[in-house]
């Protein structure tokens, strides 16, 4: 009996300390389990497969995405052999192979998962069971991977209000929802309504699961990004010292969301001036990211991205071109030609075309880039009045002044009414303006 009875509590004392952000102590834990009831129960054992199930997502939490991947593929096998394709524990199965294809970067392939679980899970579960509402929220972190803003953050709205009359406000999922739905307002350039978002879910976090949680640091990091898109630089910079310091404490400096802080705080130093210590940044975070993600995971090609302008602030632009070429090609393939990054790194490669003297050619890719934003941004977003007075720039560069003039004019008008009269991107393009 006892032996029956230890494994049992062993899995569910890993579970908790799991839950409570204890990731290696929560493997360890399971590791053992598993080695046992792979002995007494067999390796199809139900018992057996929810533990390798739940060890896999332990090493989803410590960034060891091969690893989940792969014990993830094995116990949905598993699954579909004993239970079958349409099984509670089979769908649920499927989800969790889905998180560990969006660790890993593929995100058409996590959607694609997602859509079959969503509407099996519809059928068997119902459109209101936390499950569902689960999977209904990690398609749309999906949508969001995928550059699909406005489809990502309308699915996360109807997610968040099932979520509050089902579980309650408080409740983990509907934290992460929420801090979900902030990144959409972060990437719908409503800079003010994530900032404030962010704010209440880091209040929430630290109440429900203590401050130094893998998720209250995820969301103070996410609270410094909103610091950042507003132009409060120091402000972001100092918060993101201290989730970086924490996380390299609770995490492990190699972990990729402490290296995404990493990456996060070389952009205040950048916007702050300090372009040296932005480019050693990045040189670091760009090299583990590449041990840790590969060199072809949208993560990695973000940062890549960022050493690029980095090179280009310390004027070493033969060096920025070429990393942006290599950044652009593997996002095209990657992510698409019609993705945000996409379109944010062909927006620094026009830009380096500028700084070579090539000034056609860097007006051109910028005219491309503004047409597209338009499109898919809308006329009215932070980077797209970005390349708006890139491409500006780049009219004066020609000898094009009235029509560079005339560009510069509308930017500040549209973001005096987007980012305000204050915020460091207005004030940048008043004063030129001004002196022009």
């Amino acid at each position: 009996m006892e032996s029956k009875v230890a494994p049992i509590f062993k899995y569910k004392y890993g579970i908790l300390l799991r839950e409570g952000g204890r990731y290696k102590v929560a493997k360890k834990l399971h590791e053992e389990v598993l080695e046992e009831q792979k002995q007494v129960l067999g390796n199809n054992h139900a018992d057996t497969l929810r533990t390798m199930e739940s060890l896999a997502l332990s090493y989803s939490a410590l960034g060891e995405y091969q690893e989940a991947k792969e014990l993830q593929i094995i116990v949905l096998k598993r699954h579909k052999q004993v239970l079958g394709e349409n099984h509670q524990d089979t769908l649920r199965a499927i989800g969790n192979l889905a998180v560990s294809y969006t660790d890993l970067g593929e995100h058409r392939r996590a959607q694609e998962l997602e859509v079959m679980v969503l509407e099996k899970q519809k059928q068997v579960l119902g459109e209101n069971h936390p499950g569902t509402l689960r999977t209904m929220g990690r398609l749309a972190v999906t949508y969001t991977h995928l550059g699909e803003h406005q489809r990502a953050k309308e699915l996360k709205l109807t997610v968040l209000e099932k979520q509050k009359q089902i579980l309650d406000e408080s409740h983990p999922d509907t934290l992460r929802t929420m801090g979900n739905l902030a990144n959409s307002y972060s990437a719908l350039g409503e800079y003010q309504e994530a900032k404030e978002l962010n704010a209440i879910v880091l209040e929430k976090c630290k109440q429900v699961l203590g401050e130094n949680h893998p998720d209250t640091l995820r969301t103070m990091g996410n609270l410094a990004i909103s610091y950042t898109q507003l132009g409060e630089h120091r402000r972001a910079k100092e918060l993101n010292v201290v989730v970086l310091e924490k996380q390299t404490q609770v995490l492990g400096e190699n972990h990729p969301d402490t290296l995404r802080t990493m990456g996060n705080l070389a952009i205040p130093y950048t916007q702050l001036g300090e372009h040296r210590r932005a480019k050693e940044l990045n040189v670091v975070v760009l090299e583990k990211q590449t041990q840790v993600l590969g060199d072809s995971h949208p993560g990695t090609l973000r940062t890549m991205g960022r050493l690029a302008a980095s090179y280009a602030h310390l004027g070493e632009h033969r060096r920025a071109k070429e990393l942006n070429v290599v950044v652009l090609e593997k996002q095209t393939q990657v992510l698409g030609n019609n993705h945000p990054d996409t379109l944010h790194t062909m927006g620094n490669l026009a830009s380096s075309y500028s700084d070579l003297g090539e000034h056609q050619k860097g007006q051109e890719l910028k005219s491309v880039v503004l047409e597209k934003q338009n499109q898919l941004l809308g006329e009215n977003h932070p980077h797209t009045l970005d390349t708006m007075c890139s491409l500006a720039v780049s009219y004066s560069d020609l000898g094009e002044h009235q029509k560079a003039k005339e560009l510069r004019v509308l930017a500040l008008e549209k973001r005096k009414e987007v980012l305000g009269d204050n915020h460091p991107d207005t004030r940048e393009i008043a004063e030129l303006l001004g002196s022009v």
